[in-house]
């Protein structure tokens, strides 16, 4: 697999998203040894960079990252987040990003993940509550104390990473891209590139969408997020089936799957760019692997930078007010 810098961290270009191994989405949970699999042929196909948070599960998912890579450490950057579970009371859920809290996380998700040190540890959402300097001071030192080594943000606004990274480098900032999630575009992909932060691009394909196989809801159970997703519920799933066909019908030109060619796309938007595409099969793995070696025409990349806008917001109404702050 190729590989792109980071900031200053090296990694395969497309990563591994975990949270739905233990959670989030219908079936999450029931099958670790599968899981377990996925991830050990994700290593062995290129992918470096997998992706984790103390709120999947929350906490299982790091507890599953911590078997599947015991033996196999070495070469692989493992990227948890801390400050969406409280840990002084209210608990998972709530945001908290105090320098106290952090120092409560950081110790718990290394004891799950049974490693030494972090590689990529990600601020989830922005604490309002807490001022950025502090949360990434808090960080800098655990820097200092090899604890962590490469500081990230998640879904933060473009003003946020600056004042954040006049406090500490940043290395990456974790955020929803997508072909069909284009927000960071305007404000923020300007702002890391001056700094020269990378995109962990998380959902590349759309909660699944983009690959063209959901055509119905009737199989999500209470437990999965998209339930609740606007994009995913009424006459909004049925306008966004109808663009997810466009997808379709391109990667029938090019020869591949429409998850390749949405990781295609996104890859073609920049080399400082890893998509972190989420599953837990082995056979998911090894089709969005695949997606390193297309190249799309000039032309196939014009076209599906015009598919319109999909219908809905990305997140719940109460998840929205959470990101860019």
């Amino acid at each position: 697999m190729q590989h792109i810098t980071l900031g200053d961290l090296d990694v395969g270009r497309i990563g591994l998203g975990a949270m739905g191994m233990s959670s989030a989405y219908t079936g999450a949970g029931t099958d670790d040894a599968e899981s377990i699999r996925a991830i050990h042929r994700a290593l062995d196909l290129g992918v470096t960079m997998i992706d984790t948070a103390e709120i999947y599960g929350p906490y299982t998912n790091e507890e599953l990252i911590g078997r599947a890579v015991k033996d196999r450490r070495d070469g692989v950057v493992i990227a948890t987040k801390f400050g969406m579970v409280a840990h002084a009371g209210r608990g998972a859920g709530h945001l908290d990003s105090s320098p106290a809290n952090i120092r409560t996380a950081v110790e718990g998700s290394l004891r799950r993940l049974g490693i030494e040190h972090i590689d990529l540890y990600y601020q989830h959402r922005v604490d309002p509550n807490t001022p950025i300097a502090d949360t990434v001071g808090a960080m800098a030192e655990l820097v200092a104390a090899g604890k962590i080594r490469h500081i990230g943000l998640s879904e933060a606004g473009a003003e946020t990473i600056r004042r954040a990274h006049a406090v500490h480098r940043i290395t990456a900032l974790q955020s929803e891209y997508s072909l069909w999630t284009r927000d960071p575009e305007s404000k923020v992909l300007p702002v890391l590139r001056e700094l020269g932060i990378g995109l962990v691009a998380y959902s590349p394909l759309g909660r699944g969408f983009l690959t063209g196989t959901i055509r119905s809801t009737e199989n999500f159970d209470a437990t999965d997020s998209r339930a609740t997703n606007p994009r995913f519920e009424g006459e909004n799933f049925e306008h966004n089936l109808r663009l997810v066909d466009q997808v379709v019908a391109i990667a029938a030109d090019v020869g591949a799957t429409p998850a390749q060619v949405a990781l295609a796309w996104l890859l073609a938007q920049g080399s400082d760019i890893a998509p972190i595409p989420g599953t837990k099969r082995v056979a998911r793995v090894e089709e969005n692997t695949a997606a390193d070696g297309i190249t799309l025409t000039g032309e196939q990349l014009a076209t599906l930078t015009a598919i319109a806008p999909p219908a809905g917001d990305h997140h719940s109404a109460a998840q929205m007010q959470w990101i860019e702050r």
